[in-house]
């Protein structure tokens, strides 16, 4: 066996012990992940976008300062929301 297999079952073997169960994703749940992450992957294109054209008409840097700041906590945000909904999706 490679270094890697034995490794996965090392990782098995403990979150066997440690009592988590692993469940295959069904096909429903992979199509809903899927739709998920496509329109989350949309709404951040579409920000960054926005975001871009912005910055373009913006020369003082305390106000393109608080710009990107914005634009980061809208960016972790909608991945946050991403993340939560693919999670649910899992369950």
């Amino acid at each position: 066996k490679t270094a890697y297999e034995l490794a996965m079952e090392r990782l098995r073997k403990q979150d066997a012990e440690a009592g988590i169960e692993h469940k295959p994703v069904t096909d429903e749940q992979k199509a809903a992940i899927a739709e998920i992450r496509n329109f989350y992957q949309a709404k951040l294109a579409e920000l960054e976008v926005l975001h871009q054209g912005k910055l373009r008409t913006i020369v003082d840097p305390e106000e393109r300062a608080a710009l990107e700041a914005e634009y980061r906590m809208d960016r972790e945000r909608l991945t946050s929301e991403r993340d939560s909904k693919i999670e649910k999706a899992r369950q």
